[in-house]
């Protein structure tokens, strides 16, 4: 049995390792345990990684990384935890079904259920398998006990108490019947959304733009979704999205953008563009890649009633003094480890297995 104060050491030293890695620069360090052994593997995991999928440039998994080397501080770790009594090990195994959307978007699920005391077994997306695997063993040389605790599988599920499924709503159906007699988080699509008042400055946008091609839109935390005031004139917004305009040079990126300009043009829809972003008035939360959703609002106490009544099917609301838990424009890809996806407390569900 791990304590669970070995445990947020061990994941404290992996946050140490992931410090190498970041966006400014990439530099092995000196006094990181096993670096000899791991520094260069893990760089070649991430080169594998790119190669994999398209969508995982080397600029969106170090953004990733480091986003992850900052939430695993001790002191994170400690007050992600001090809510639950988890000294007790009750070794339950769950199972984890991981998206492969943006990189390591599985992780938060991963060191939930080892934090908690549990045993994971893990089904990756195909999308998203090289790194992971790679962190699991680092742990598990920091920390001896983590092994034979984790494991990964590309084969059914079996021998589980309990399981953490993430996929769209669709899948999630699938999900909900075929494990309908497990203790169960069970998440489907979400989008987050941005309601534009009118108190904005050139800075806010600027944020917004992160909000929105961070990971080219494509993390349930991407803004996909305006909300406008009547009237709204969108040229400080286009000015705010200028900062992004080199993500044109993205193939993959310019593709889905001339793809979906083309179906919008030969659809005769009303299109705002830029060159790199599209604008559609359009009801639906999720947009393609390369464009935003927009919406006008009469006045902000039935858009709030509206937001609350879509709750279920919207992640993050950016916004400026508008809604009490709203988050602040340009921090949407920093979140927490207690800004649960979906609002539903994992360690609270794992703490009662």
């Amino acid at each position: 049995m791990i304590s669970i104060q070995n445990r947020i050491t061990a994941f404290a030293k992996l946050g140490n390792f992931l410090s190498q890695f970041s966006s400014d620069k990439i530099e092995k360090k000196p006094n990181i345990e096993h670096n000899d052994l791991f520094f260069d593997g893990f760089l070649h995991q991430i080169k594998l990684a790119q190669e994999n999928n398209s969508w995982f440039t080397k600029d969106n998994i170090l953004f990733a990384l480091q986003s992850w080397s900052k939430a695993l501080s001790t002191e994170n770790l400690n007050d992600f935890v001090k809510e639950f009594n988890l000294t007790s090990n009750s070794n339950k195994k769950v199972a984890i079904i991981m998206a492969g959307n943006i990189p390591l978007v599985g992780f938060h699920d991963f060191l939930s259920v080892l934090i908690s005391g549990h045993e994971v077994i893990i089904k990756q997306s195909s999308n998203d398998k090289h790194l992971l695997p790679f962190l699991a063993k680092y742990l598990e040389y920091v920390e001896e006990n983590f092994k034979g605790k984790i494991a990964f599988t590309d084969k059914k599920l079996s021998n589980f108490d309990a399981v953490i499924a993430t996929g769209s709503n669709n899948t999630a159906r699938y999900f909900e019947h075929y494990f309908k007699n497990k203790p169960s988080i069970i998440r489907k699509s979400r989008n987050s959304v941005a309601v534009i008042t009118g108190k904005e400055d050139d800075n806010d946008y600027i944020g917004l733009a992160n909000d929105i091609f961070q990971y080219f839109g494509l993390g349930c935390r991407s803004v996909s979704k305006l909300y406008v005031p009547k009237n709204y004139n969108f040229d400080a917004f286009f000015n705010g999205m200028y900062i992004k305009k080199d993500i044109i040079n993205n193939a993959k990126y310019a593709n889905n953008y001339d793809y979906n300009k083309a179906v919008y043009l030969m659809s005769e829809f009303d299109l705002l563009e830029n060159g790199f972003l599209m604008i559609k008035e359009d009801q639906s939360y999720s947009s393609p890649i390369a464009t935003i959703f927009y919406e006008y609002y009469d006045n902000e106490v039935d858009l709030k009633i509206k937001l609350h009544e879509d709750r279920e099917k919207i992640q993050c609301i950016v916004a400026k003094d508008f809604l009490e838990h709203e988050i602040t424009f340009g921090q949407t890809q920093h979140p927490q480890l207690t800004d649960y996806a979906d609002g539903v407390n994992t360690l609270e569900f794992l703490s009662k297995l």
